[in-house]
């Protein structure tokens, strides 16, 4: 049985309720129940414990990340709680160093990670819509989300040990949403990959 570590990195902040990226983690958390998934579910609203979210990581075959895009970023409390258990992690599972060894320091940086074999799979919820990302001269000057703004989440994943399955991307969510039609794209993604 597969195990999966679904984790809403959506705070309540602000104008945003985070509403959202709580119905994605929903329809996720369901669709693997549904398919007797073993589940496990962290909102980073709620109380956590390091330790305890340590374990999720090393547990699960699948991390499957939720989380809104803010200027350009993951919000920080997200970032906060990717620090902290990551962090905790630090010989305990996550990673072990950085990979680099005293004989050749310059080399093989970024491969101490310990998740090796595991696999994350990320989603993000943007106010730009999916022009903003392909039509020549407009904002983001035609680099996709896991091109451009989330490469370095890629990264950080890949440095403790994980490869991604295809991303999903929710444009437009605040001015223009559609959830039936999200939620109908979602699942069809889910089905492709799983």
């Amino acid at each position: 049985m597969k195990k999966i570590f679904v984790i809403n990195g959506a705070p309540k902040f602000a104008h945003s309720g985070g509403e959202f990226n709580k119905t994605l983690s929903d329809w996720t958390v369901d669709y693997f129940k549904d398919k007797d998934y073993d589940v496990k579910y962290t909102d980073i609203n709620d109380e956590y414990n390091l330790s305890d979210e340590v374990e999720k990581f090393v547990w699960a075959d699948v991390i499957v990340y939720h989380t809104p895009i803010w200027w350009f970023q993951i919000p920080n409390d997200f970032k906060r709680y990717i620090d902290e258990v990551f962090t905790e992690g630090h010989q305990k599972g996550i990673y072990f160093s950085d990979g680099r060894r005293s004989a050749n320091p310059t080399r093989n940086y970024g491969t101490g990670g310990s998740l090796q074999g595991r696999k994350y799979m990320l989603t993000t919820t943007w106010n730009a819509p999916l022009e903003a990302f392909t039509i020549e001269g407009e904002f983001f000057k035609q680099h996709s989300v896991d091109e451009g703004v989330m490469f370095g989440f890629h990264r950080m994943n890949a440095f403790v040990g994980m490869e991604p399955v295809k991303s999903f991307h929710f444009y437009d969510v605040m001015k223009n949403p559609n959830i039936k039609q999200s939620q109908e794209d979602y699942v069809t993604h889910l089905n492709d990959v799983f």
